[in-house]
């Protein structure tokens, strides 16, 4: 049986629907902001790519915390 998938990585299908590009994308988007801190990275993809605040929240807690920042 298949494990669901919980936490802020659960909004990752809908957030690859949404926006048309894999996670993998906006991992990348995030990389040269990586020394700003949680609120600022959310900003970037708010303000530069259109998204919502809790979709860009899940991709910056998981990008933050796979790279121990």
């Amino acid at each position: 049986m298949e494990e669901k998938v919980k936490g802020p990585k659960s909004y990752f299908p809908s957030i690859e629907k949404k926006y048309g590009q894999p996670i993998q994308h906006w991992m990348d988007v995030l990389e040269p902001h990586t020394g700003k801190k949680h609120m600022e990275m959310v900003a970037v993809l708010q303000q530069e790519h259109q998204m919502g605040q809790g979709h860009a929240n899940a991709i910056v807690h998981v990008f933050r915390s796979e790279r121990g920042l």
